[in-house]
């Protein structure tokens, strides 16, 4: 089976197994940016498809990507990527990565079937999906997302930290759009101001940029601002808020404008990091959202 002019978007990274400890207590959940994402974009009624590396023993993934409606086309290894993510306050950017084990990386080999209208890379830690695979899904026309997360992550023994990206303004020549949420974008950049991160990674190539932080996110669309607020009840479910964000971004963009996608993944986050796993809401509770929110734009 190929993806050849099935899927809307196909999400590319490692599943995760999390274990998330907040001020609330611990929690232990299945994760991964291609978990999140394309829950999010199934309940928006797109089709989505995964391509991603796990272990055997962790196939209740795969088979409730298959009861969900979502293509997951695995890849196994001996071990899957092994994930605490310490958040020790309320403010969800900050927080402390550790890695136990690795599931590999996916290459272009891994991609060469794909024909989808979008792509998302969301890996996290460097070394998970490279430029291969990138410049394997330009070369067929699919727009591109990056989440910088997979590239500014580097496993040193079993923590994961940042360091400078050698790569960075030439992988960035080929990416439609940049995911990044603002500690990544100030380390990445050096810009401290949403605006002006933005705008030092557009100046790489990436003409969209879709930049999280704490209260909101920042959409740059060639040289237009436009911020949405996060309205929230709760951070319960603050892992795999930027995951949700651009995985409903690069859908809608599927037939609306920036500012329009930017709203719906605004939404959908805000109502996502209320609940702990992926998004499984109705669509009529974003509309709603929406309505209540952003009537006439950004708020």
């Amino acid at each position: 089976m190929t993806f050849e002019n099935l899927f809307d978007v196909v999400f590319i990274g490692n599943y995760t197994k999390d274990t998330i400890i907040t001020p609330a207590g611990t929690k232990n959940v299945d994760g991964g940016g291609m978990n999140y994402s394309s829950h999010a974009i199934t309940a928006l009624g797109y089709k989505a498809a995964v391509v991603t590396r796990l272990a055997k023993e962790d196939d209740h993934v795969v088979r409730r990507f298959a009861e969900d409606g979502i293509a997951c086309f695995p890849h196994y290894s001996p071990s899957s990527t092994i994930m605490r993510l310490f958040y020790p306050t309320t403010d969800p950017d900050i927080r402390e990565l550790s890695v136990t084990g690795v599931a590999g990386s996916i290459t272009a080999d891994d991609v060469k079937d794909i024909h989808a209208r979008a792509a998302v890379v969301g890996s996290s830690l460097r070394g998970e999906v490279g430029l291969d695979v990138i410049l394997a899904l330009r070369e067929k026309r699919i727009p591109v997302a990056a989440d910088m997360q997979g590239f500014v992550r580097v496993l040193r023994g079993e923590k994961l930290v940042y360091e400078p990206w050698d790569e960075m303004t030439e992988t960035l020549r080929h990416v439609d759009v940049v995911k990044s949420d603002m500690v990544e974008a100030e380390f990445l950049t050096g810009e401290k101001e949403l605006e002006k991160a933005a705008k030092a990674y557009a100046d790489m190539g990436p003409q969209e940029i879709v930049l999280t932080h704490r209260d909101g996110v920042l959409i740059f669309d060639h040289g237009q601002y436009h911020h949405f607020a996060f309205h929230s009840e709760s951070l319960a479910g603050r892992s795999g808020r930027g995951d949700t964000c651009i995985g409903t971004y690069m859908a809608r963009r599927l037939d609306r404008s920036p500012r329009e996608a930017g709203k719906w993944a605004a939404a959908v986050t805000s109502l996502k990091v209320e609940r702990l796993g992926f998004f499984n809401r109705p669509i009529s509770e974003v509309e709603a959202f929406i309505t209540k929110y952003y009537p006439n734009g950004s708020h």
